[in-house]
C-alpha cells in the first residue's frame, strides 16, 4: 500500500506554516497602496494568507502552488468563505511566475520563498512585476549572533542558505527593490494552529510502517524541539519590498 507523507502530516490543516491572519492583514494595512489589478500569492499552501488578502483587498488573487491537493483545499475553504470569484488557483512552480504573469503590482509569500531561494526568488519575480510594484515576503531569518550550538547545526543542515536582516535587506536592495518595511512574526504564529497541531500529529505516525512517513515525522518532531529551544536566535521576518 503506498501512503502520502504530506497528506497524512498536513491535510486538511489551515496553517502550513508559522503566520498568523491578524499579522498578514496588519501588514496588508499599511502597504502604501490599497488598490491593486494583479495580485499574486507565490507558494499559497492551503492558502491561509491567500483568503486574507481577497477579503480585505476585494480583488482576484492568484494563488501559485506546486502541490495541488493544497489547491484544492483553498477552492474549498474559498467556498464556504464567500470569496471563490477571487481566488484563482495555478498548479504550477513559484519560479515560473514571470512566464505566466506580467505586470504584477503586489507579489505576496509566506514561508515559501526559500524553495528557490530568497534572492533567486526576488531576482525572479522582479521581471513580472509592474514598476513601483511591491512584493511582500516573509523568510526565515536569523535573529541575533548568539545562537544554541543545536539550532545552528540544525540549520547548517536544513537551511544553509539562512542570513541575518541584515544581509537579506541587503540582498533585496541588490535585488533591485526598496525596502519599506520589516515586521518579525511572535513566537506564537509558530505555536498556535500550526506546531501545537502539528506535533500531536508528527508523534502518531512515528511507528508508522512507510518509511518515508515515519522519516518525515520524525524529522517534524525535530524542528519542534529546536524552535523549543531556539532562545529566540531566528524567526520569519516579513519584507516590505518595493521594486525600485
Amino acid at each position: 500500500m503506498e501512503y502520502n507523507s504530506i497528506d497524512l502530516l498536513f491535510g486538511g490543516m489551515r496553517k502550513l506554516g508559522p503566520g498568523d491572519d491578524s499579522y498578514t492583514l496588519a501588514v496588508l494595512r499599511r502597504l502604501p497602496k490599497k488598490e491593486f489589478d494583479l495580485i499574486v500569492d507565490a507558494g499559497c499552501g492551503a492558502g491561509r494568507q491567500t483568503l486574507v488578502l481577497a477579503k480585505e483587498l476585494k480583488s482576484q488573487v492568484h494563488a501559485v502552488d506546486t502541490y495541488e491537493p493544497f489547491l484544492n483545499k483553498l477552492s474549498e475553504l474559498a467556498r464556504e468563505e464567500g470569496v471563490s470569484g477571487l481566488i484563482k488557483t495555478h498548479c504550477m512552480d513559484m519560479a515560473n511566475i514571470p512566464d505566466e504573469f506580467k505586470g504584477i503590482d503586489l507579489l505576496w509569500s509566506e514561508g515559501a520563498a526559500y524553495n528557490v531561494g530568497f534572492s533567486n526568488a526576488l531576482r525572479c519575480w522582479a521581471t513580472a512585476m509592474k514598476p513601483q510594484g511591491l512584493v511582500v515576503v516573509t523568510e526565515l531569518t536569523w535573529l541575533n549572533s548568539s545562537v544554541p550550538a543545536a539550532v545552528r547545526e540544525f540549520f547548517c543542515n536544513g537551511y544553509p542558505d539562512m542570513k541575518t536582516n541584515d544581509e537579506n535587506i541587503r540582498i533585496a536592495i541588490e535585488s533591485g527593490y526598496r525596502v519599506l518595511d520589516t515586521v518579525v512574526l511572535p513566537k506564537a504564529s509558530w505555536v498556535e494552529d500550526y506546531y501545537d497541531v502539528l506535533k500531536p500529529r508528527a508523534e502518531s505516525l512515528l511507528n508508522h510502517e512507510d518509511s518515508e512517513v515515519k522519516g518525515l515525522a520524525q524529522e517534524t518532531l525535530k524542528e519542534i524541539e529546536i524552535f523549543q529551544v531556539s532562545e529566540g536566535s531566528y524567526g520569519y521576518v516579513f519584507y516590505v519590498l518595493q521594486l525600485a
